[in-house]
């Protein structure tokens, strides 16, 4: 394997100074000329001339500093270090440079000297102040950066938790329907009912309509929950067929709608077991989604003619507890199932869900 080659000198995102920072050192030169301009001999133009080149010898000074990588000194303590020398190099070579270059020519003017001494300490001054107030928004904007990538780092760490739980609770519900049904199979194949092959038929679709939900890791929609619940719906028939009647109405807009496999089939499962079997009359099991009145949620409804409320239980079934957090992780804390009594008896499940955009 190649050694990894050692990262460049330079940072080159640092290497260029911003326009919000050029702007600044703009407005900051043009405020110090006039500042000085009553203090000094000099035209405006001379002064904002030197008091932007000095302002611009700092601000690239402290852009470099803040762009070498280096490991002798804290990045921070190199970019005051740097500013300070600016501020004491810049004005001298202006000053060198009004004075013809004569360095002696410049020690022997006490006017190009009080200029340099009042430009270095403003530059000194300001320039360190500038300095911090950079260091302080970048570290500001480097903790907003680093909130931000933990609460995404949070958000998918929970919305993995939320797809194991859902897993979780998938697997748990899903050979209870399959043992329930093959069960009932059995049952009349070992009693020589002449229904065993038709319920065989009806097990064969209903497994047609399952067996995808159990292996894709794609989410289910409400299209294949209807498939699944008809499926379900026709093999019961098959095993009662003096004692059921069905209906099943999904808004074809509907079928597209991600939904939590099976469950829609929960529901159907429960009016089944302790709705319709316990009862000694005909029942009926009516199931419906369509949209609210206003268009942004859902309602889905599970109905059934059966023994009521009394004999379901109060809906704190392991079935009924687990697709209700189904619903919660899926669809978020707006999602609620609701039982109620029917008159003159059965139950009747309803939910209500807004689909996430």
């Amino acid at each position: 394997m190649p050694p990894t080659p050692p990262p460049p000198r330079w940072d080159r995102a640092r290497l260029i100074p911003t326009r919000r920072q050029l702007a600044l050192v703009v407005v900051l030169a043009v405020v110090v000329a006039v500042a000085f301009l009553p203090m000094t001999r000099n035209t405006f133009i001379e002064l904002l001339g030197e008091t932007l080149f000095v302002g611009m010898a700092l601000l690239f000074a402290f852009t470099l500093a803040g762009a070498w990588r280096q490991t002798l000194l804290p990045r921070w303590v190199a970019q005051v270090l740097a500013i300070g020398l600016g501020a004491a190099l810049s004005p001298l070579i202006v000053q060198l440079l009004a004075a013809g270059g004569d360095f002696s020519a410049f020690i022997g003017s006490r006017p190009h000297v009080r200029g340099y001494v009042m430009v270095t300490l403003s530059g000194a001054v300001i320039g360190t102040l500038f300095g911090l107030g950079a260091l302080y928004r970048e570290r500001d904007a480097q903790a907003r950066a680093q909130a931000l990538q933990f609460a995404l780092e949070r958000e998918t760490l929970q919305r993995q938790a939320a797809d194991a739980r859902l897993q979780l609770m998938t697997a748990q519900i899903e050979p209870h329907f399959l043992l329930n049904t093959l069960a009932n199979v059995q049952q009349l194949v070992e009693s020589g009912s002449p229904r065993a092959a038709p319920v065989f038929r009806s097990l064969i679709a209903y497994l047609r309509a399952a067996m995808p939900q159990l292996h894709h890791a794609t989410p289910a929609t409400l299209g294949d929950e209807e498939r699944l619940v008809r499926a379900y719906l026709e093999l019961m028939l098959m095993r009662m067929p003096d004692r059921l009647t069905f209906t099943v109405e999904i808004d074809p807009t509907l079928r597209a709608l991600p939904f939590p496999q099976m469950g829609l089939l929960t529901l159907v499962e429960n009016a089944i077991r302790h709705g319709i079997d316990p009862s000694c009359d005909e029942g009926r099991i009516e199931v419906g989604a369509q949209r609210d009145a206003g268009g942004a949620g859902v309602h889905l409804w599970v109905a059934d003619t059966g023994v009521g409320l009394s004999d379901h239980g109060t809906g704190s079934g392991t079935g009924l507890r687990n697709l209700r957090e189904r619903l919660l992780a899926f669809f978020g804390p707006e999602a609620r199932v609701e039982l109620s009594e029917q008159s003159p008896h059965g139950v009747r499940a309803d939910v209500h869900v807004t689909p996430v955009a």
